[in-house]
């Protein structure tokens, strides 16, 4: 399974989010450090969801890396969060 599809996976099971956008980067920043060939090493990600409902962004945050996981966090080199309500 890939990178992509995991996140998907795990965003969707925890958070249940009307809007999930799982955008892989990695393209972009050839050439800068981190970089994969063959992808999957930076990701943008914009969930919108009623489980952050009253949350900072700081916790918005935590919960989104807890979902996902340590192992999964740590296998990606960047990881950009748009998350809202």
């Amino acid at each position: 399974m890939s990178r992509t599809t995991q996140i998907e996976t795990r965003l969707r099971d925890a958070f249940a989010p009307r809007e999930l956008d799982v955008r892989d980067d990695s393209e972009r920043h050839r050439g800068h450090a981190g970089f994969q060939e063959g992808g999957e090493s930076h990701y943008h990600v914009r969930i919108r969801s009623e489980a952050f409902k009253g949350q900072t962004r700081i916790a918005r945050h935590r919960a989104v890396h807890q979902a996902l996981g340590a192992e999964l966090v740590g296998a990606i080199h960047a990881l950009s969060l748009d998350l809202g309500e």
